[in-house]
């Protein structure tokens, strides 16, 4: 994780970042937008630590979550894929525990968490997830793979990819491009900020896009 990036995505919208990805690395970077911050909401921006779910009824415990947890660089997203499972909760209060103890940044989650009311009351850790509800995991998924390419909310997410979060939703900003898109969205905001401050002064939309050539 590249700590001058971390501080450089702190300062920029999600709502532009994901301009970044369709204008850079060419392809959609936001998740969908029902994956949004259910409990101690906050930017959030790491780097993805992976890990995959799949349905099944057996009596599984996630064993390759918790080592995720346990092992992934302190500032790590947990990213975990549950097939857009929305009532099945596949994040609660002993994993966030886990994720505190370890100094990661957020949980990411395409599924349900719950234990909502605990975990606001021991931490402030912000989760992002499909849905709340009350449901377990074990004999409902498994987890058959940790650190591969995961799909979440429509989107590919390597380990390593950039996550961030805010009030407008989540985007996952791939590794390779996120210099250029951080690049992008610093020169758009601060263009924006200045149409914004043109069209106060002069009360016109249509003046600022045509003096400053975009919308």
């Amino acid at each position: 994780m590249n700590d001058e990036l971390v501080a450089r995505l702190r300062n920029l919208a999600v709502a532009t970042l994901s301009d970044g990805c369709d204008q850079i690395a060419g392809k959609r970077g936001f998740l969908d937008f029902e994956i949004k911050a259910r409990v101690n909401a906050r930017k959030i921006v790491g780097t993805a630590a992976t890990v995959l779910e799949v349905p099944n009824d057996e009596q599984h415990k996630p064993e390759l979550a918790f080592d995720v947890i346990d092992q992934a660089p302190p500032g790590s997203v947990i990213v975990i894929s549950n097939g857009s499972d929305a009532n099945t909760a596949v994040w609660g209060e002993l994993m966030n525990a886990g994720a505190v103890a370890r100094g990661h940044e957020a949980a990411v989650i395409d599924g349900g968490t719950r234990d909502v009311a605990l975990i606001r009351r021991d931490t402030d850790f912000p989760v992002y997830a499909r849905s709340v509800v009350p449901s377990s995991s074990i004999g409902r998924t498994m987890t058959i793979t940790r650190d591969e390419p995961v799909e979440v909310g429509g989107v590919v997410i390597h380990p390593g990819d950039y996550i961030v979060g805010d009030e407008d939703g989540v985007v996952a900003i791939p590794a390779d491009h996120v210099e250029a898109i951080v690049e992008f969205a610093e020169e758009a905001e601060a263009t924006e900020a200045e149409m914004a401050k043109y069209i106060t002064e002069v009360g016109s939309m249509r003046a600022a896009i045509d003096k400053f050539g975009r919308a």
